[in-house]
Protein backbone atom coordinates (compact mmCIF):
# COMPACT_ATOMS: atom_id res chain seq x y z
CA UNK A 1 0.00 0.00 0.00
CA UNK A 2 1.63 3.69 -0.73
CA UNK A 3 2.12 5.92 1.89
CA UNK A 4 -0.28 9.25 1.99
CA UNK A 5 1.63 11.96 1.02
CA UNK A 6 2.34 14.17 3.92
CA UNK A 7 0.61 17.66 4.18
CA UNK A 8 1.90 20.71 2.17
CA UNK A 9 2.74 22.90 5.10
CA UNK A 10 4.80 26.31 5.05
CA UNK A 11 5.76 27.56 8.29
CA UNK A 12 6.68 31.17 8.48
CA UNK A 13 8.29 32.38 11.79
CA UNK A 14 7.49 36.09 13.20
CA UNK A 15 7.51 38.82 10.78
CA UNK A 16 10.17 40.72 10.87
CA UNK A 17 8.44 44.08 8.71
CA UNK A 18 7.80 46.39 11.13
CA UNK A 19 6.63 50.33 11.32
CA UNK A 20 7.67 51.83 15.03
CA UNK A 21 5.93 55.69 15.57
CA UNK A 22 5.79 55.60 19.17
CA UNK A 23 2.31 54.45 20.62
CA UNK A 24 1.50 52.87 17.29
CA UNK A 25 3.39 50.23 16.04
CA UNK A 26 2.18 47.47 13.46
CA UNK A 27 3.63 44.37 12.11
CA UNK A 28 3.16 43.20 8.37
CA UNK A 29 2.85 39.37 7.80
CA UNK A 30 2.88 38.38 4.65
CA UNK A 31 1.08 35.01 3.54
CA UNK A 32 3.00 34.81 0.26
CA UNK A 33 5.76 34.81 1.84
CA UNK A 34 5.22 31.39 3.09
CA UNK A 35 5.18 29.56 0.43
CA UNK A 36 8.93 29.07 -1.04
CA UNK A 37 7.93 29.37 -4.67
CA UNK A 38 5.62 31.72 -4.69
CA UNK A 39 6.45 35.09 -5.82
CA UNK A 40 3.81 37.63 -4.37
CA UNK A 41 4.08 38.70 -1.08
CA UNK A 42 0.31 38.34 -0.89
CA UNK A 43 -1.48 35.23 -0.88
CA UNK A 44 -4.33 35.51 -3.91
CA UNK A 45 -6.72 38.19 -2.27
CA UNK A 46 -5.38 38.00 0.91
CA UNK A 47 -2.39 40.70 0.43
CA UNK A 48 -1.41 41.18 4.38
CA UNK A 49 -2.64 40.75 7.52
CA UNK A 50 -1.51 43.46 10.34
CA UNK A 51 -0.87 43.28 14.02
CA UNK A 52 -1.58 46.72 15.19
CA UNK A 53 -0.43 48.12 18.89
CA UNK A 54 -1.87 51.38 19.92
CA UNK A 55 -1.02 52.47 23.35
CA UNK A 56 -4.34 54.43 25.36
CA UNK A 57 -4.78 58.16 24.18
CA UNK A 58 -3.25 57.03 20.53
CA UNK A 59 -4.99 59.27 17.24
CA UNK A 60 -4.28 57.61 13.72
CA UNK A 61 -5.60 60.80 12.00
CA UNK A 62 -7.88 60.57 9.47
CA UNK A 63 -6.71 59.27 6.19
CA UNK A 64 -7.81 57.53 2.94
CA UNK A 65 -7.80 53.96 1.49
CA UNK A 66 -8.78 52.77 -1.95
CA UNK A 67 -9.24 49.36 -3.57
CA UNK A 68 -8.88 47.28 -0.85
CA UNK A 69 -10.95 45.63 1.89
CA UNK A 70 -9.51 46.31 5.46
CA UNK A 71 -11.08 44.13 8.22
CA UNK A 72 -10.40 45.26 11.85
CA UNK A 73 -10.31 42.07 14.39
CA UNK A 74 -10.40 42.88 18.17
CA UNK A 75 -10.11 40.39 20.29
CA UNK A 76 -9.58 42.17 23.38
CA UNK A 77 -9.91 46.12 23.97
CA UNK A 78 -11.58 48.82 22.20
CA UNK A 79 -10.43 50.32 18.75
CA UNK A 80 -12.81 54.11 18.20
CA UNK A 81 -13.48 54.73 14.11
CA UNK A 82 -14.66 57.75 12.92
CA UNK A 83 -15.31 58.38 9.31
CA UNK A 84 -16.35 61.30 6.66
CA UNK A 85 -19.55 59.86 6.53
CA UNK A 86 -20.32 60.32 9.91
CA UNK A 87 -19.92 57.05 11.67
CA UNK A 88 -18.72 57.02 15.11
CA UNK A 89 -18.58 53.40 16.04
CA UNK A 90 -16.75 51.00 18.37
CA UNK A 91 -15.24 47.69 17.49
CA UNK A 92 -14.43 45.53 20.44
CA UNK A 93 -14.51 41.45 21.02
CA UNK A 94 -18.37 41.64 20.46
CA UNK A 95 -18.00 43.55 17.45
CA UNK A 96 -16.17 43.55 13.79
CA UNK A 97 -15.75 46.48 11.57
CA UNK A 98 -15.12 46.10 7.76
CA UNK A 99 -14.46 49.29 5.52
CA UNK A 100 -15.08 48.29 1.74
CA UNK A 101 -13.00 51.14 0.84
CA UNK A 102 -13.78 50.60 -2.69
CA UNK A 103 -12.88 54.12 -5.02
CA UNK A 104 -12.25 55.78 -1.45
CA UNK A 105 -12.77 55.99 2.06
CA UNK A 106 -11.50 57.92 4.62
CA UNK A 107 -11.34 57.65 8.50
CA UNK A 108 -9.30 57.76 11.67
CA UNK A 109 -8.50 55.28 14.10
CA UNK A 110 -8.04 56.16 17.92
CA UNK A 111 -7.93 54.94 21.62
CA UNK A 112 -8.72 57.11 24.34
CA UNK A 113 -6.73 57.56 27.77
CA UNK A 114 -9.15 55.58 29.63
CA UNK A 115 -9.07 52.71 27.29
CA UNK A 116 -6.30 49.43 27.71
CA UNK A 117 -3.49 49.01 25.31
CA UNK A 118 -4.62 47.27 22.35
CA UNK A 119 -3.49 44.86 20.16
CA UNK A 120 -5.35 43.89 17.08
CA UNK A 121 -5.32 42.72 13.44
CA UNK A 122 -6.41 44.25 10.62
CA UNK A 123 -6.37 42.21 7.74
CA UNK A 124 -6.33 43.81 3.67
CA UNK A 125 -8.11 41.39 0.80
CA UNK A 126 -7.44 42.39 -2.22
CA UNK A 127 -11.26 43.24 -4.60
CA UNK A 128 -11.85 41.35 -7.39
CA UNK A 129 -12.21 44.74 -9.64
CA UNK A 130 -11.19 48.13 -8.87
CA UNK A 131 -13.19 51.57 -7.72
CA UNK A 132 -15.82 49.65 -6.21
CA UNK A 133 -18.03 51.42 -4.64
CA UNK A 134 -17.10 52.31 -1.12
CA UNK A 135 -18.87 51.11 2.33
CA UNK A 136 -18.52 50.57 5.86
CA UNK A 137 -20.08 47.23 7.96
CA UNK A 138 -20.15 47.27 11.59
CA UNK A 139 -21.97 44.84 13.78
CA UNK A 140 -22.21 42.28 16.62
CA UNK A 141 -20.28 39.24 16.46
CA UNK A 142 -22.07 35.49 16.98
CA UNK A 143 -20.42 34.59 20.73
CA UNK A 144 -17.01 32.73 20.53
CA UNK A 145 -17.46 28.50 21.36
CA UNK A 146 -14.80 27.15 23.01
CA UNK A 147 -12.62 24.83 20.82
CA UNK A 148 -14.61 25.63 17.39
CA UNK A 149 -14.20 27.65 14.61
CA UNK A 150 -16.30 30.85 14.26
CA UNK A 151 -16.60 32.21 10.98
CA UNK A 152 -15.98 36.19 10.93
CA UNK A 153 -16.26 36.86 7.50
CA UNK A 154 -16.79 35.69 4.13
CA UNK A 155 -16.52 36.42 0.33
CA UNK A 156 -19.35 38.82 -0.90
CA UNK A 157 -22.63 36.69 -1.84
CA UNK A 158 -22.23 34.53 0.74
CA UNK A 159 -23.83 33.88 4.28
CA UNK A 160 -20.97 35.07 6.06
CA UNK A 161 -21.99 37.38 8.51
CA UNK A 162 -19.51 40.02 6.87
CA UNK A 163 -18.19 40.09 3.91
CA UNK A 164 -15.15 41.14 1.34
CA UNK A 165 -15.48 41.58 -2.44
CA UNK A 166 -13.79 38.33 -3.25
CA UNK A 167 -12.74 34.71 -2.18
CA UNK A 168 -11.60 34.91 1.52
CA UNK A 169 -13.61 33.41 4.20
CA UNK A 170 -11.68 33.56 7.49
CA UNK A 171 -12.64 32.10 10.85
CA UNK A 172 -11.68 32.13 14.61
CA UNK A 173 -11.33 29.54 17.38
CA UNK A 174 -10.09 29.74 21.07
CA UNK A 175 -8.68 26.74 21.67
CA UNK A 176 -7.99 25.50 25.76
CA UNK A 177 -4.58 23.79 26.42
CA UNK A 178 -4.80 20.19 24.68
CA UNK A 179 -7.84 20.54 22.37
CA UNK A 180 -7.40 20.03 19.41
CA UNK A 181 -9.66 21.17 16.06
CA UNK A 182 -9.27 20.37 11.86
CA UNK A 183 -8.06 23.41 9.99
CA UNK A 184 -11.14 24.77 8.11
CA UNK A 185 -10.93 24.12 4.48
CA UNK A 186 -13.44 24.81 1.35
CA UNK A 187 -12.84 22.64 -1.76
CA UNK A 188 -10.35 24.48 -4.39
CA UNK A 189 -8.88 26.91 -1.38
CA UNK A 190 -6.01 26.73 0.59
CA UNK A 191 -5.55 27.72 3.70
CA UNK A 192 -3.57 30.23 5.48
CA UNK A 193 -3.54 30.70 9.43
CA UNK A 194 -1.76 32.79 11.84
CA UNK A 195 -0.79 31.67 16.12
CA UNK A 196 -2.02 35.71 17.84
CA UNK A 197 -1.88 33.97 21.20
CA UNK A 198 -0.48 30.70 22.32
CA UNK A 199 1.20 27.46 20.47
CA UNK A 200 -0.48 24.96 18.33
CA UNK A 201 0.99 22.15 16.68
CA UNK A 202 -0.09 20.84 13.03
CA UNK A 203 1.60 17.68 11.29
CA UNK A 204 4.83 17.78 13.77
CA UNK A 205 5.32 21.55 13.09
CA UNK A 206 4.88 23.81 16.35
CA UNK A 207 4.31 27.13 15.46
CA UNK A 208 4.55 29.81 18.18
CA UNK A 209 2.17 33.02 18.77
CA UNK A 210 2.63 35.10 15.59
CA UNK A 211 3.76 32.45 13.89
CA UNK A 212 1.81 31.44 11.08
CA UNK A 213 1.66 28.53 8.03
CA UNK A 214 0.01 27.80 5.17
CA UNK A 215 -1.38 24.41 3.64
CA UNK A 216 -1.19 23.95 -0.04
CA UNK A 217 -4.01 21.88 -1.82
CA UNK A 218 -5.63 21.27 1.84
CA UNK A 219 -6.77 17.33 2.97
CA UNK A 220 -7.79 17.00 6.55
CA UNK A 221 -4.94 18.65 9.02
CA UNK A 222 -5.74 18.75 12.50
CA UNK A 223 -4.31 21.61 15.06
CA UNK A 224 -3.90 20.51 18.86
CA UNK A 225 -3.11 23.79 21.44
CA UNK A 226 -0.45 23.26 23.30
CA UNK A 227 -1.62 26.24 25.65
CA UNK A 228 -4.21 28.17 25.95
CA UNK A 229 -4.30 29.46 22.28
CA UNK A 230 -5.81 31.82 20.08
CA UNK A 231 -6.16 31.65 15.98
CA UNK A 232 -7.03 32.93 13.01
CA UNK A 233 -7.55 31.01 9.79
CA UNK A 234 -8.59 32.01 5.89
CA UNK A 235 -9.53 29.80 3.00
CA UNK A 236 -8.06 31.88 -0.10
CA UNK A 237 -8.43 31.22 -3.66
CA UNK A 238 -5.17 31.79 -5.02
CA UNK A 239 -6.63 31.95 -8.19
CA UNK A 240 -9.09 34.41 -7.71
CA UNK A 241 -8.81 37.55 -9.85
CA UNK A 242 -7.21 40.51 -7.73
CA UNK A 243 -6.53 44.16 -8.10
CA UNK A 244 -2.92 44.77 -6.95
CA UNK A 245 -3.73 49.23 -6.83
CA UNK A 246 -4.96 49.19 -2.88
CA UNK A 247 -3.29 51.87 -0.38
CA UNK A 248 -1.39 49.55 1.62
CA UNK A 249 -2.59 45.97 0.95
CA UNK A 250 -1.44 45.96 -3.08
Amino acid sequence: MESESPPKLHKAPRTDVSQDQGTFRIHFNFPGRNHPDHDDHGYGPLATVVESFMDPDTLISMHPHQNEEIVSWVPAGVMRHDDRQGNELVTDPEHLLVMNAGSGFWHEERTLAEDPPLRMLQIFVRPHSLDLEPGIQHGPLDEPVANEWRHVFGADGSDAPFTVRNDVDCYDARLDGGASVALPAISGRDTYFYVFEGAVEAAGTYFDEAESGLLVDPDDLTVTAREDSVLVAFCIDPDAPVTRQGTIGR
